[in-house]
């Protein structure tokens, strides 16, 4: 199973907000540590293989300590943006160990594949995506059996 918290939704003043739906309450806010344990719970009691977004994009400590302790995959969508410099940051500040692979992201098959290729000799997972919506798009399917990542995300959105 992977979660995908996009957490960057319920971010609010350097805290998460889980109730971020609801009128607005800093007393209900807890910080990305709290945020984590309770990450690091449901992974140790449930069937989490792989989690997506579990921090704000711009908090880079938390993605780090999280990356090093959860012991799952963690994807970070909004840092790599299938950008091949994006990817060897993340690869550098181990803030992630998954690259999510939208080829229209970037715009460009050449460095859609250059992500790929130095995510997976990172020793990353790759996961092929298509963006939000595209659900009709079959090119996906086989750029999967083209790149061997053994991930493929697609689905309808919200």
């Amino acid at each position: 199973m992977e979660a995908d918290a996009a957490a960057s939704d319920f971010f609010r003043c350097g805290k998460c907000d889980l109730e971020f739906r609801s009128p607005d309450d800093p007393a209900r806010y807890i910080s990305p540590d709290h945020l984590a344990d309770l990450s690091k719970s449901f992974i140790k009691n449930y069937p989490v293989v792989s989690v997506k977004d579990p921090f704000d994009q711009d908090d880079w400590g938390a993605w780090q300590k999280f990356t090093a302790s959860a012991g799952i995959q963690v994807v970070r969508d909004g840092l790599t943006v299938t950008s091949p410099k994006r990817t060897a940051e993340a690869v550098n500040e181990k803030v992630c160990s998954c690259l999510l692979l939208k080829v229209n992201q970037i715009c460009s098959m050449t460095e859609s594949l250059r992500a790929c290729k130095l995510a997976q000799a990172s020793g990353w997972g790759v996961m092929v995506s298509h963006r939000s919506g595209e659900t009709e798009n079959t090119f996906i399917a086989d750029l999967v059996v083209g790149l061997c990542p053994g991930q493929l995300k697609t689905g309808a959105c919200c």
